[in-house]
């Protein structure tokens, strides 16, 4: 065999290995990779930071009937319809203060989005409405107004980047220095969702609160939490509830897994049954049962008089308390006259009252968190003793 038939069959054998081991090789098909959506963060944050709440009943209504089932007491305010409050056909909320002679309500602005107003009783007739300042940083949409009787701290809900649903309950405080609100803050879960959530009133007399969501309900309809509102936040611990047990906490799944023991929501219960009672006797109430002495020990006991206490330190506390909301109320009668004055005041006169009632109002300030905290005081220092 010569050179030339030998090289021709090394390259057919070559050829032949080549083209089986190329037969042999398989091909690995590629998996598809399926990114998972990822959460928004301030959601996941929300979540883990859930307020630990007792939420005693719930309610399923039509979303324009919700009124007629927020009981609140005289001492609160009133809200009602924007429509109600001007006479004339507007859609949005109002809440006028407990003194009757301040009112926020949410009416659509020129682009035809919800804003809130606010206007004052001046002369025995209400100012023109005047846009609320400040709340609008990150907020598109504004509703549901209302205010706690401390004249500061104002909740609403807001529509917009700050948002993590549609409408998202939000709560800030008015800066008396600058005359405008502070930048809101969303107030987190269980009260707000993915879904809308309107309205926040509490009734700090009573101790009952209420919040509003269309989570899971059909198109037209809300759910009217009723709740125990708490001084302090106080949080799930993880320590004590597994992750799907605060998910479901934080969307309220079932209000049962609120109740605890039972006992108190039992007795909120009974609270809210007699806000209507108790409303009708604060107009013929005496001197010594009025509102002012008025303090909610626990959930069992009320007192409206020293004689009530068992603690000397509780007893103490209470009649000091007593007088700084005596003083607190002569205090707003008299800021409501500098302000009526304001509005009809000129010049060097105007800028005085101006000064004036920027004191006054930090004075009231500095009187409101003296009278939580004798009102705290007074509570602890009596249950260490009837416990």
């Amino acid at each position: 065999m010569n050179l030339k038939k030998i090289a021709i069959l090394s390259f057919a054998c070559l050829l032949t290995l080549s083209m089986g081991a190329q037969k042999k090789k398989k091909r690995v098909a590629k998996k598809a990779v399926v990114e998972e959506p990822q959460e928004d963060p301030r959601i996941t944050n929300m979540r883990e930071m859930t307020q630990q709440i007792i939420i005693i009943d719930s309610i399923v209504v039509e979303s324009n009937k919700i009124l007629p089932y927020l009981r609140l007491s005289s001492e609160t305010g009133k809200l009602m319809t924007t429509s109600d409050f001007l006479d004339k056909a507007v859609s949005g909320y109002a809440f006028v203060n407990e003194m009757g002679n301040k009112a926020y309500l949410s009416m659509t602005d020129n682009q035809g989005l919800q804003q809130i107003y606010t206007c004052d009783l001046l002369g025995g007739e209400w100012s023109q409405p005047q846009q609320l300042q400040g709340i609008n940083d990150g907020i598109l949409e504004a509703s549901y107004p209302f205010m706690l009787t401390d004249g500061l701290t104002f909740y609403f809900a807001g529509k917009g980047e700050e948002s993590i649903g549609g409408y998202d309950i939000f709560f800030t405080r008015y800066d008396a220095r600058n005359g405008r609100f502070f930048k809101p803050e969303n107030i987190g879960m269980p009260f707000n969702s993915e879904a809308n959530d309107y309205l926040y009133a509490v009734d700090e007399q009573n101790r009952i609160g209420y919040f509003i969501s269309d989570r899971r309900q059909p198109e037209g309809y809300v759910c009217i939490y009723i709740f125990i509102p708490s001084e302090n936040r106080k949080t799930y611990d993880a320590a004590d509830y597994n992750e799907q047990q605060i998910r479901d906490l934080a969307d309220i799944l079932h209000i049962a897994d609120t109740w605890g023991d039972g006992k108190e929501r039992k007795a909120a219960l009974e609270r809210l049954k007699t806000i209507g009672k108790e409303t009708s006797k604060a107009s013929v109430q005496s001197p010594s049962t009025d509102v002012n002495h008025l303090l909610v020990i626990n959930d069992a006991h009320t007192y409206s008089g020293v004689n009530d206490f068992r603690s000397k330190e509780a007893s103490a506390l209470y009649q000091k308390l007593v007088k700084a909301r005596q003083t607190r109320e002569s205090f707003l009668s008299q800021l409501e006259r500098s302000r009526n004055n304001y509005a009809q005041a000129v010049g060097f006169e105007k800028q005085s009252l101006r000064r004036e009632i920027l004191q006054a109002e930090n004075d009231l300030q500095q009187l409101n968190d003296l009278i939580r905290t004798l009102e705290k005081q007074a509570r602890e220092a009596e249950i260490k003793v009837i416990n």
